[in-house]
């Protein structure tokens, strides 16, 4: 299960008794305040703490840009200034700690943001749970032959069944044996930083993840990306959500200017300009190569 009844206890105790506080307060934020959302097949995220709203960014933005700002922009318009333009530090301003518990693999994609505050569960302290991700048959899908970071097409029937086999049976096993090394019989075992080598990278771990809101939005535009690894994805999709609550105007101006919008390099805007004017454009006139080309075909549609 993803939260085990002592952490759900401790969720249930925290909740039980809000406090008073003269700070900020996003009341969408407030409803996932310590709340788990289930991720994969035994992983979640949770919001442990947070700091500042949609305010604390335009209140940080004018006192650098003086207070003339606040009588010509409301402030869901200064935010899509400040997105738009590519300014960074209002968005600092703000911040979010989460508690995540996900697949060791993962994990190792996911601290490449090394932008943020990372304290992960020790294995040289505790002893890791038998708890193993295994994908869904959908997601089992061979290697890309034209990407060598991505996936094919999807195994099935015995090939599928196969695969899923060899998974449970090599997680199992290992698990096994770490297990035997820690305790060899009532005798002193394994020492716990030697035996943990012997887990397989789809054992879960957890960690608390701290980050301010401009990081986080460059994590997101990467991971919640439909070119991102489906295990991680799935984690990014879930922090999106609790995000759009907390810090609405912000999120909103994040999608439309990052997610949902594309960056053009100095040649593909001349190619738009010259097909605006009429001009049939080919890859072979535009200057770019056969793979900028491709992915300016796919903006442009």
């Amino acid at each position: 299960m993803p939260i085990s009844p002592d952490q759900q206890a401790e969720i249930d105790d925290l909740r039980a008794q809000p406090k008073p506080t003269l700070r900020a307060v996003s009341e969408g934020m407030e409803t996932h305040l310590y709340k788990a959302h289930e991720v994969l097949d035994h992983g979640f995220i949770r919001v442990i703490d947070y700091m500042g709203d949609d305010a604390a960014i335009c209140q940080a933005a004018r006192v650098s840009y003086g207070k003339g700002t606040k009588s010509v922009q409301n402030d869901e318009g200064l935010i899509r200034y400040l997105m738009r333009h590519w300014h960074s530090t209002p968005f600092e301003m703000c911040e979010i700690k989460l508690h995540v518990k996900l697949p060791v693999f993962v994990a190792r994609q996911w601290i490449r943001h090394r932008t943020a505050n990372v304290n992960e569960y020790s294995a040289r302290y505790s002893i890791l749970d038998r708890e193993f991700y295994i994908p869904e048959a959908g997601n089992l899908a061979a290697q890309s032959v034209i990407n060598n970071q991505g996936r094919g097409e999807a195994l099935s029937g015995e090939e599928a069944a196969r695969v899923l086999e060899y998974l449970k049976g090599d997680a199992a096993r290992c698990y096994d044996h770490y297990a035997e090394m820690i305790d060899q019989e009532g005798q002193q075992g394994l020492a716990r930083e030697l035996a943990r080598m012997n887990l397989p990278a789809n054992i879960y771990t957890q960690w608390y993840w701290k980050v301010d809101l401009h990081n986080l939005f460059h994590f997101l535009r990467l991971r919640a990306d439909a070119h991102a690894q489906y295990e991680i994805r799935v984690y990014a999709d879930a922090i999106c959500k609790v995000v759009a609550d907390w810090v609405p105007a912000a999120y909103g101006a994040f999608e439309d200017y990052r997610m949902g919008g594309a960056n053009l390099s100095g040649k593909a805007i001349d190619c738009v300009r010259r097909m605006l004017k009429g001009e049939k454009v080919t890859q072979e006139t535009s200057g770019m190569s056969k793979g900028e080309w491709r992915e300016f075909e796919g903006i442009i549609g």
